[in-house]
Formats: C-alpha cells, structure tokens, sequence
C-alpha cells in the first residue's frame, strides 16, 4: 500500500502544468475615466465565485481612477498603475495594500525583473530623490519594489506604452497619442533603454504610427498594436525581433493581444470616425514563421469571442495556459469574465464584473499543481527565464523556466 501511494505521490508531481485548470484571478476594472472608480475584482476558484469592489472591501478605501496595467512583481508583490490618480498601487496577493509610488504622474504600462519596476509615463516630470527632473518628450521610470522610490529614468518618445524588457533591454511603444491635440506627430518608434543603466541606445523605427494599447513579448519576439489615427491610416499589427531589430507588419489591428509563449493570439478593433464603425479581427500569430491562422486555439472559444458586444481584454494564463477574455458590453454597465481552457471547455459561465475589465492577472499556483521547486545545488550555467522569456537570476523569485521544465523559485 505504501508503494501505491509513492506512485501516486511521483504520479501527481509529473502531471503537466497545463493539466491544471484552477486558478484564482485578479481582474483589473478602470471604470469610467475621471469618475474616480477604478476596482479590482477577484475569482476564487476553489469556491467558483467572484468579489466584486475586492480591494476596497480588504482595505477600506478606494483603489483610484482608471488603473490600467496590472503585473505581478514577485511573490509576494502586485503592482497596479492607477493612471488618473498618479499612483502605482502595491498589494500582496491577499489584496492586502503594501504601499504606494506617487511622483510618477500619467503613468501607463509596466514589467519587472523581480527587482525593479519599469514603467512608462505620458507626463515631462518626475521627482527622484526630492529633486524634480523634467522631460521634453515621455519617459520610463525605474523602481526599486523595496523601497518603492524611483531611482533612475530615461526619456522615450511622446506619450510611451507598452513595455517589455528582454536581454537586459527594455523596449518601449511610443504612441504619440496626444498628437490629434498637441504640437507633435504621431510616433512611429520603439525605443531600446538598457535597463542596467536607464539609458537611451536607439530607436528601432516600425513605420507604423501609435504603437498603442497591449503589448505581448513570446521570447525574441514584441508584438504591439498600431491604431493608425482613425481616418486615412489604417491600423496595422508589428512584430519586433529583438535578435535582430527586424520589423514585421500586418494589415489588422491586435488591440487586445496575449501569447502563450510561442504564439500571438489577438482581438483586433479597426473603428473610422469618418463612418463611426467597428471592424473586428481574430487572429493567431506564429513569429517564428510570420504566418497567420484565422480565430484563436478552437471554434468553441472563436466563436463565443465573435459574439461579445464590445471585447476589452484577452488574456492567456502562464501557468494553466487557460484562455480568459472579457466583455464591456456597454461601458458603463457592468462587464462580464469568460474562461476556456484551449481546448475549449468552459471553465465557467460568464460572470460579472465591474466596469471596462481591462486586465487579468493569474496567481502563481500552489506546489502542489506540478511546478518543481528550484534547490541551490542546480547548476549556476543553466540559464533560467521567467514566462515572459526574460533571462533571469538567482536572485529572481518566481516562477522559472529552466532545462525546458518550470520551477518555483
């Protein structure tokens, strides 16, 4: 009976990691702009259920207005960017609030390190050490996520987004967003900073203008939405090869876009304000081939995508590689959650969330799902990456993978 259960016991321990299909979520709401109701809402998926106003309900306070990048930084530590509040909010994976940065005002995007926090923002100031630098253009603010102080920036271009670091780089998409209301064009670049010492080496021209919204990085490999400017430029997708600076392009829009570390899946919206229509797009990127596939994993999850009235976020899970996508239906009413596994089982009916759910966050799961735990006596030659692709080090606490195998570490 004892040798049974040995079995069962290294049985358990070998299952893959996507045959776990529970996790809990972290779905980030903005609200509406300017209305100061910004909300995080939390799935437990042991009990099936869903908090709505989770945050404010563990602390007893508002989250802020329009928080619009959520990241978890290390296992102990989620950062939120609250964007009209100018605030990064910290809280640990309970809700709990642990902290705050304030002296980075307009802030958009973020990712980390495990050790510093990267994060654009849209406004010429920043105050490092009491002291107020200033900028022409936008910038990116680094963050040490113990002491929550920026201690280094670097100017990018105007109005900066998404960003990604890979090989010691940061590449940042440059939007130019407010170019329809101020004195500057469009942009077209992505910036490469190296993050070590938070200076500019380049700017790695696409050719394609306002690299907004989401962005997506499958190893070498960024992906990045271009809006185009609503009339006469139509939007396009760009894919970067960090390797080798080569830029690809595609004549659809990925506005909501997710990859599961070897593939792009994207939502695309094309909307004119010359005829006040929406056209959407669902597609699956292979970078490694530059080759596109119609819809996303299945029929199953294609075909309930096509019948959202307004999609706002999809999102595929680094740990289960669930499929998550969401609903803003009407943008003032309350949005709805949707979760597939690929091969397309639903996880859940639809629930309903808070206003614009914008972002999904998936914990880190429990030992127990399958994912090794590092010991010290691996060899220090064997390089680790996060499930973002970054090469990572020893000092590094998460989930890693390493040998082609993931680990906790």
């Amino acid at each position: 009976m004892n040798k049974i259960y040995f079995f069962l016991f290294l049985f358990f321990l070998a299952v893959p990691l996507h045959a776990q299909t529970k996790e809990n979520l972290i779905i980030c709401n903005e609200g509406n702009w300017q209305q100061d109701n910004g909300q995080l809402s939390y799935y437990d998926a042991s009990a099936g259920t869903m908090t709505n106003g989770w945050f404010r309900k563990v602390n007893g306070t508002k989250l802020g207005d329009t928080p619009n990048d959520i990241i978890q930084v290390n296992d102990t530590l989620i950062a939120i960017a609250v964007n009209w509040s100018n605030i990064i909010q910290y809280i640990h994976p309970d809700g709990t609030a642990c902290g705050a940065t304030e002296n980075v005002p307009n802030n958009r995007r973020m990712c980390s390190d495990g050790r510093y926090l990267y994060i654009t923002s849209y406004a010429h100031k920043c105050t490092i050490g009491g002291k107020e630098v200033t900028f022409t253009k936008g910038y990116v603010a680094k963050i040490d996520v113990n002491s929550h102080e920026v201690v280094d920036t670097c100017q990018v271009g105007w109005e900066p987004e998404g960003i990604r670091l890979y090989n010691g780089k940061l590449y940042v998409a440059n939007s130019g967003g407010y170019a329809f209301a101020e004195s500057h064009d469009y942009e077209k670049t992505i910036s490469v900073i190296d993050a070590a010492t938070m200076t500019l080496e380049k700017n790695i021209d696409t050719g394609c203008i306002n690299l907004y919204s989401e962005m997506s990085q499958a190893g070498p490999y960024i992906l990045v939405n271009s809006c185009g400017d609503y009339y006469e430029t139509a939007p396009k997708t760009v894919i970067l090869n960090c390797d080798n600076d080569q830029v690809t392009t595609f004549d659809f829009p990925c506005t909501y876009n997710s990859t599961d570390g070897s593939k792009f899946y994207t939502i695309g919206s094309a909307f004119s304000y010359d005829t006040g229509d929406y056209t959407w797009y669902i597609n699956t990127i292979d970078p490694t081939t530059m080759t596109v596939t119609a819809g996303i994993f299945n029929d199953a999850i294609t075909s309930k995508i096509k019948t959202l009235q307004s999609p706002y976020e999809l999102y595929i899970s680094p740990y289960t590689g669930n499929v998550y996508f969401t609903d803003a239906v009407g943008y003032t009413d309350a949005g709805e959650l949707y979760g597939y596994t690929q091969s397309g089982e639903q996880l859940f009916k639809p629930l309903q969330v808070y206003m614009c759910p914008a972002h999904i966050l998936a914990l880190p799961p429990a030992e127990s799902t399958g994912i090794n735990k590092v010991t010290t006596t691996s060899n220090a030659n064997d390089a680790m990456y996060n499930l973002t692709g970054q090469r990572v080090g020893n000092d590094y606490h998460g989930v890693v993978i390493r040998g082609g195998k993931k680990y906790v570490k």
